[in-house]
């Protein structure tokens, strides 16, 4: 008896249907996934606060014409601000802004070492204040 059916012969499975169904609800469900809302009542840990507030997210350092150099509220010596710089800004984040305000009648390279200071105590941020 001879058989009339090729066993060779592979059945191919026609998917754009399927496709058509998948893409037709993938677009549903991205136009409907922006307008559902979570309500959910988080309650953060209590925890330590960052090191400095809002209103301690500058530091401005003046440099008199008598080359004294005040920061808030303390006073140093030209000679010694280096290392009292680098002993002051540890307690403070290192993406703090720092300004720069120098008297106009001192030398360009003594702004430039306070500007240096800064850099090198770690500070990201460092900027000159000039009168406009």
């Amino acid at each position: 008896m001879h058989d009339d059916f090729d066993w060779e012969e592979k059945p191919e499975l026609n998917i754009t249907p399927l496709v058509d169904i998948m893409l037709v609800l993938l677009a549903i469900l991205m136009v409907s996934t922006p307008t559902i809302t979570y309500q959910e009542d988080i309650t953060l840990p209590k925890g330590s606060k960052t090191k400095k507030i809002a209103k301690d997210s500058m530091l401005e350092i003046r440099i008199s014409a008598n080359r004294k150099i005040h920061i808030r509220d303390k006073v140093y010596e030209f000679k010694n601000f280096a290392d009292s710089f680098i002993l002051f800004s540890k307690s403070f984040d290192k993406d703090t802004n720092v300004f720069i305000r120098a008297d106009k009648n001192l030398k360009y390279e003594d702004i430039i070492y306070i500007l240096k200071t800064a850099k090198e105590a770690g500070f990201l941020k460092v900027s000159l204040i000039t009168s406009s």
